[in-house]
C-alpha cells in the first residue's frame, strides 16, 4: 500500500535533512535511492531534495517481493558500488545482505533507511529523524567501548527480564543515522550495536515494546533463549502473531538471537508505528533475530527483524551500564 504523505513541505525538509546532516553530501556525489513500489512518492521527494542541495540522485524502485530475503538485492551486486552513496530505503531492511557488504568493500557508503510504517505515513514527516547524530554519537561512545571490552553482557527488567549474551571478541559499533565515511555502514536507526555470539544467549526475556514489523505489543510476551536460540515463545495474541511470522520466513536460522541493541534516540517513541523509530528509542534495548554478517558476525539466515522492550539494567561484565533504561554515566 502507498504511503500517505500529509505535508509535502515537511517530508521534503525530512529528505534534506538526511541528505545535509546525516550523509553530509558533496556536491556532485551520486546518492542511489534504492525503493520499492510503496514509497514511489518518497522516492520523487528525495529526487527533488537531492537537486536542491547539489547532490546527483539515482533512483532504483524494486518489486517489494524478494527484497526481506535478499533475493533482489543480490541481482544489484555487480552495479551498487558506482554509487558514492546507497540508501536502502525498501519497505524492508537489506542492510544484512551480503551485496551491502560487498558495495561497502569497494568503496561505497551504505545508509540503511527502511521506509516501513505501520500506518502508512511517511518517515519523512517523522520527528525521530531531526535527532543529532553527534549527540546520539556521544551517548553511544563510551557505551560502545565498554561493551567491546566485555565477554559477557546481562539484561535485567522489573517485569522478569534475565538474559545473558556472550560477547567475547565482538566489536560493538554506533548507528548514529551518519554516513560520512567511505566503506562504512550506517543506519537511521539509533543505537549501540553489538553481533552477539549466535550460540551463547540464554535466560527469558519479557517483551513489552514492539514486535518489528508487526507493531507495538499490547500484552507482554515471553522469549526463552537456550544456547544462541528461541526456543519459546509464550502469551496471548502477540505472541501467536510472532509465532506467526517467525514460521513464515521457513528458516529456522531466523530463530537465533543474533544483535543486541541499545536505543539512543531521544525523539523517538517506541509506538509501534515505525519499527526503526521503535529500535532507536532511548530506555530500550532490542534483541535482532536472523541475518547478522553485515554487523560484524557471522549468521546467514532469510531476514532480519527486531524485537524491542522498555527500561533495561544492562551491566557488562561487573560494569553497571543502564539503569531502568537510564545511561549510568
Amino acid at each position: 500500500m502507498a504511503v500517505i504523505i500529509k505535508n509535502d513541505e515537511k517530508a521534503l525538509a525530512g529528505a534534506r535533512c538526511i541528505i545535509q546532516n546525516w550523509i553530509e553530501a558533496k556536491e556532485n556525489e551520486v546518492l542511489h535511492f534504492i525503493t520499492d513500489e510503496n514509497h514511489i512518492k518518497e522516492a520523487d521527494i528525495f529526487e527533488l531534495a537531492a537537486f536542491e542541495c547539489g547532490v546527483v540522485p539515482k533512483i532504483t524502485i524494486l518489486s517489494s517481493d524478494g527484497i526481506q530475503s535478499g533475493e533482489v538485492i543480490e541481482k544489484m551486486k555487480g552495479t551498487m558500488y558506482y554509487s558514492d552513496v546507497i540508501i536502502g530505503a525498501t519497505h524492508y531492511s537489506f542492510i544484512t545482505t551480503e551485496a551491502v557488504d560487498y558495495a561497502l568493500k569497494k568503496g561505497s557508503r551504505f545508509l540503511s533507511f527502511p521506509m516501513h510504517t505501520n500506518d502508512n505515513s511517511s518517515i519523512f514527516e517523522r520527528e525521530f529523524i531531526r535527532m543529532s547524530p553527534k549527540v546520539a554519537k556521544s551517548m553511544g561512545k563510551p557505551l560502545a567501548e565498554k561493551i567491546t571490552k566485555a565477554d559477557r553482557v546481562v539484561v535485567k527488567t522489573k517485569k522478569g527480564t534475565n538474559v545473558a549474551f556472550g560477547i567475547a571478541g565482538r566489536r560493538a559499533g554506533i548507528f548514529a543515522g551518519s554516513c560520512t565515511k567511505k566503506g562504512k555502514v550506517a543506519s537511521s536507526s539509533f543505537e549501540v550495536y553489538v553481533p552477539i555470539i549466535e550460540t551463547m544467549t540464554n535466560g527469558v526475556v519479557i517483551a513489552d515494546g514492539s514486535l518489528g514489523y508487526l507493531g507495538a505489543i499490547k500484552s507482554p510476551i515471553e522469549l526463552v533463549f537456550e544456547n544462541g536460540y528461541l526456543v519459546e515463545i509464550n502469551g496471548k495474541e502477540d505472541a501467536l502473531r510472532l509465532k506467526k511470522y517467525m514460521e513464515s520466513f521457513g528458516d529456522k536460522e531466523i530463530y537465533c538471537a543474533a544483535e543486541l541493541g541499545i536505543g539512543l534516540n531521544t525523539k523517538s517513541k517506541c509506538e509501534g508505528i515505525c519499527y526503526i523509530e521503535d529500535e532507536s528509542t532511548y530506555k530500550t534495548f532490542h534483541i535482532g533475530f536472523g541475518r547478522n554478517i553485515a554487523l560484524g558476525g557471522n549468521h546467514e539466515a532469510r531476514g532480519h527483524f527486531d524485537i524491542v522492550t522498555h527500561k533495561p539494567d544492562i551491566i557488562a561484565d561487573d560494569i553497571i551500564l543502564m539503569n531502568e533504561g537510564e545511561l549510568v554515566f
